[in-house]
């Protein structure tokens, strides 16, 4: 397949995807955002989140900042920054700083040195807790601790659950499409001796 058409088409057969904007800073405090859709859970207890990142064959700035500082945020995008979000993947300089140009604001939770996105519904600081490169192609992964998350206490739920819809949390196919989403049920825990149920009251 030529080059284009083969990483759009390979892209896709995985289905939806999360869209975060991942946002870090240098030593220095200048900050940098880039959207991803390769952030996968990884464990509970402790909380834990892994991100694959492109092979390091060129500069990287979200990758060179969370090995120097050691931290960074995911931040979930709606359709109201779908837009500006998209943009941060274009390739701008070193220190020309994605949130300015894309017109989206940083902000910091205290004592936590990477910058969150104000603008987003859903926003998480991670300590990065381990990095990998993969030898089979060179991309980069990275294990983060979630050491704190902001969420509207309304999308909560009284078991845990967060009702990511209700925050118009939005997803991503291929390269370059966009989806809203419509949750269809909420099933009770499977267990072998009973029939597959929905849970009372989950709209």
């Amino acid at each position: 397949m030529p080059q284009r058409y083969r990483a759009m088409f390979i892209n896709s057969l995985s289905g939806y995807k999360s869209a975060n904007l991942v946002g870090t800073s240098d030593s220095d405090g200048n900050t940098n955002l880039s959207i991803v859709s390769s952030v996968f859970h990884l464990g509970a207890d402790p909380a834990l989140m892994g991100m694959i990142v492109r092979p390091a064959s060129v500069r990287r700035d979200t990758l060179e900042n969370i090995l120097s500082t050691q931290s960074y945020t995911l931040n979930h995008v709606h359709p109201e920054i779908y837009q500006q979000a998209h943009q941060t993947s274009a390739r701008y300089e070193q220190f020309e700083s994605e949130f300015d140009v894309v017109g989206l604001t940083p902000a910091y939770e205290s004592d936590f040195h990477a910058p969150y996105v104000k603008e987003s519904k859903l926003s998480l600081g991670l300590q990065l807790r381990e990095h990998k490169t993969l030898e089979i192609n060179g991309t980069e992964m990275l294990i983060g601790e979630i050491m704190w998350v902001n969420v509207i206490q309304q999308a909560v739920t009284e078991d845990g659950y967060i009702d990511i819809e209700s925050l118009q949390s939005i997803c991503i196919s291929g390269l370059d499409g966009y989806h809203t989403t419509q949750q269809i049920s909420r099933l009770e825990y499977a267990k072998p001796d009973l029939k597959t149920r929905e849970k009372e009251n989950w709209k």
